[in-house]
């Protein structure tokens, strides 16, 4: 990782977790959170620990997604505390610590880099097999704070939908993630075909194919699709993670079979 000359980067902070994995998307409105949140439960579903960390600052949607929109941050012997989820899953988010959910974070880039640091390094995680950081789009202060901070990164999952305006800013943060020296472990279509409830017939709303080209193009592995579904959705606004709840569907079956290529990623790097 490249950094000013003469200027020493500042040590990563430490943790004990196996691997650290980077949600990325080029642009907003792909799904990224949705995302995020699906691959940490699915992880702890799938008996192992994981914390989920949320660092769209000035966006933070994780905690609604759970259902924990009531919860805040507690501190212990100067540390915080996640939230629980499960025996499995604890989340941190900046949405913890605002007085209301309309309050806005009004922080210049320093300001967002000393807040990741505290919620890497000043929080009491449990040993984890993974940390899953969601970040806001674009390639920003949180995710070059992070991609800096962070000990033990196995790589960035780039999150896109099938339009050709979300892959070429896809494209962009593959670039910035391999500039940073990141491993790319893939590509994930979102909202990928829309399947009919009534008639099983499926129609590429946002159209198809999308996300497996910019990977073929940029020779990164794809890890899958994940079509439309109304459940999908509907979990997020009531707040119950997808993976949890809903089977035997076609989302549910693309989760799982992208979490099997993510896992056989990380094994094989």
């Amino acid at each position: 990782m490249q950094s000013e000359p003469g200027k020493k980067l500042p040590d990563r902070a430490k943790i004990d977790v196996r691997h650290v994995i980077l949600v990325l998307s080029g642009k907003g409105g792909v799904g990224k959170s949705t995302v995020s949140v699906n691959i940490a439960k699915a992880l702890a579903m799938k008996g192992k620990q994981v914390g989920l960390l949320d660092l769209d600052i000035h966006g933070p949607n994780v905690p609604k997604m759970l259902g924990l929109e009531e919860h805040q941050l507690l501190s212990e012997n100067n540390k915080i505390v996640p939230v629980r989820v499960s025996e499995k899953l604890q989340v941190v988010s900046m949405a913890f610590l605002l007085p209301h959910r309309n309050s806005p974070v009004v922080w210049r880039g320093p300001m967002k880099s000393n807040a990741i640091r505290q919620f890497l390094e000043d929080t009491s995680w449990e040993p984890l097999d993974f940390l899953i950081v969601d970040l806001p789009p674009g390639t920003g202060d949180e995710a070059l704070t992070i991609a800096q901070a962070a000990p033990n990164i196995s790589g960035a999952i780039i999150v896109t939908s099938p339009q050709s305006v979300s892959t070429l800013d896809s494209s962009k943060a593959i670039t910035f993630s391999r500039d940073l020296g990141m491993e790319v472990l893939g590509v994930i279509e979102n909202m990928s075909g829309y399947i009919c409830p009534s008639c099983g017939e499926e129609v590429d709303i946002f159209g198809k194919g999308g996300g497996e080209q910019i990977a073929s193009e940029m020779n990164i592995p794809y890890l899958g699709r994940i079509p439309l579904d109304i459940d999908i959705r509907r979990s997020g606004d009531e707040g119950w993670p997808f993976v949890g709840k809903v089977a035997d569907s076609p989302a549910w079956k693309s989760i799982n079979d992208i979490i099997d290529r993510l896992l056989a990623e990380i094994e094989s790097a």
